[in-house]
């Protein structure tokens, strides 16, 4: 795929690449410059793909595990072949820094990897129906089946390892998939469908819709051939698709303002690269980015200097170098919205202590000090490289702040002791505790999801495969 020569895109819809009857301009955030021609897709033509993914349901129910495995493990091996062109994708239409996109493609290829191993193993049991009266001599198993048709809805940030969370799942269950990227990163998933038809997914299993949400997304989430809609993105959004879903099955991976406690006595040397990064990786435009620090009084000062100083060493530019850290926000409107945070912030008297500035569509990596829990750069999900470090004089007392937030998807905390561990991962309420860890770390196997707004449902692929397959019980009676 040769990106530089603004190629035009087509909408692909049972296996076919199909022109669509309208196209918008996709440009790069980073120099605003038009890098492909997009599709925008109407009623009819969404309707056309749910028909296709409607019509694959059998052929994919039917298909043997190993054969499902097969063609997720081509897909990961096409993957690994291609791999600094699917980096560079990414890195030119999301900004991401080309380092940091190369890492999301190894992720990716991990998360096919670990799809086409869960194809193997979906499991069901024998149930000791002789345990209740009257269910002697009685033999009963339970078998996953596939759902049917997924609708599946992604956000811009990671435009291939987030998408891989669904149609890698869908695929190793044995269900259809009608796919609308985010309308910024379609390119990935384009890509993507190109190395699944290499690989030998059958027509209609995998169609992928660009266009707007109010007539894509609303589309699968209305549409009764839909059996299931899996969303990433905001908690707005998300609530909208629930409360318009009726029976569908429903999975949401939503906001974060993801927190970190610091414990007395860590040797804060040994974290503070960890926490750099956890706070600026792709801009902080990660569900699991640390937004909110809560540190010891003790350790304060000290690590405020130290992070700071280690903010400075970040390099900011061009996406597609090597040596860049920190590149664009994914739009003008999200720079403009985090100025406007941060200077309410100032307002309400909290420090910046670095950064607070732009550059075009570049933030300069932020740091806030005494920050109050109700401004924005605190309760809500900023998405943007700013953290905010505050002292607290006990764990407790950061446990408690950690809480006092409509989000829950992952906190983390720094201690030396095992009691204090304990009852951090008992009292914090998260989707995920992450101790002696910044709470954006994430591998692709382990359950991901949160509590409150954060979402409802389990990413991770086995988890992931639970939430797109129906238990079905079968019961021989032997009397």
């Amino acid at each position: 795929m040769n990106i530089s020569a603004k190629i035009k895109k087509a909408l692909y819809i049972d296996g076919t690449w199909k022109e669509a009857s309208v196209y918008t301009a996709l440009t790069s955030p980073f120099s605003g410059e038009a890098i492909a021609q997009i599709p925008s897709a109407n009623d009819k033509e969404v309707d056309e793909a749910i028909e296709a993914a409607t019509r694959a349901r059998k052929v994919m129910a039917k298909m043997p595990a190993h054969k499902r495995a097969a063609i997720l493990e081509r897909l990961a091996h096409l993957l690994e072949q291609r791999m600094e062109e699917a980096a560079n994708i990414i890195a030119l239409e999301a900004a991401k820094p080309i380092t940091t996109a190369l890492d999301e493609v190894n992720r990716t290829i991990q998360t096919y990897k670990f799809a086409a191993e869960e194809a193997k193993r979906i499991l069901g049991e024998t149930l000791p129906l002789d345990a209740a009266p009257g269910g002697e001599n009685r033999v009963a198993y339970t078998v996953r089946e596939p759902i049917g048709v997924i609708g599946a809805i992604t956000p811009f940030n990671f435009p291939m390892n987030l998408v891989a969370h669904k149609v890698g799942p869908a695929i190793a269950s044995g269900n259809t998939i009608v796919l609308k990227p985010a309308s910024q990163t379609p390119l990935s998933s384009y890509f993507l469908a190109e190395l699944l038809q290499e690989a030998g997914l059958p027509a209609g299993a995998l169609n992928v819709i660009t266009g707007s949400g109010r007539v894509v997304g609303d589309k699968l989430v209305k549409d009764e051939r839909v059996a299931a809609i899996t969303f990433t993105g905001s908690p707005a959004v998300g609530i909208g698709i629930r409360n318009r879903a009726g029976l569908k099955r429903v999975t949401l991976e939503l906001g974060s303002n993801a927190a970190l406690i610091i414990d007395k006595d860590i040797e804060l040397n040994k974290i503070i690269d960890r926490c750099v990064k956890g706070a600026f990786a792709f801009q902080g435009q990660v569900c699991i980015s640390l937004q909110r620090i809560y540190i010891h009084e003790s350790l304060y000062e000290s690590f405020v200097q130290q992070f700071v100083e280690a903010t400075r060493n970040i390099q900011v530019g061009d996406p597609l170098d090597s040596k860049t850290d920190v590149s664009a926000l994914i739009s003008n409107e999200d720079v403009q919205r985090t100025l406007h945070w941060i200077q309410e912030a100032k307002q309400h008297g909290a420090e910046v202590a670095i950064g607070g500035t732009a550059e075009g569509n570049i933030l300069m990596p932020t740091v806030l000090l005494n920050a109050e829990s109700s401004l924005k750069v605190s309760c809500q999900e900023v998405f943007a490289p700013i953290v905010v470090i505050n002292k607290v004089q006990s764990v407790e007392e950061a446990i408690e702040e950690v809480n006092d937030s409509k989000f829950g998807l992952q906190a983390g905390i720094y201690t030396n002791n095992v009691h204090t561990a304990l009852d951090a991962a008992e009292k914090l309420h998260v989707g995920g505790v992450m101790i002696n860890d910044i709470p954006s770390f994430r591998v692709d196997n382990m359950p991901y999801g949160g509590v409150k707004e954060s979402g409802v449902g389990r990413e991770g692929i086995k988890f992931a495969v639970e939430e797109m397959t129906e238990l079905k019980l079968v019961v021989f009676n032997r009397n």
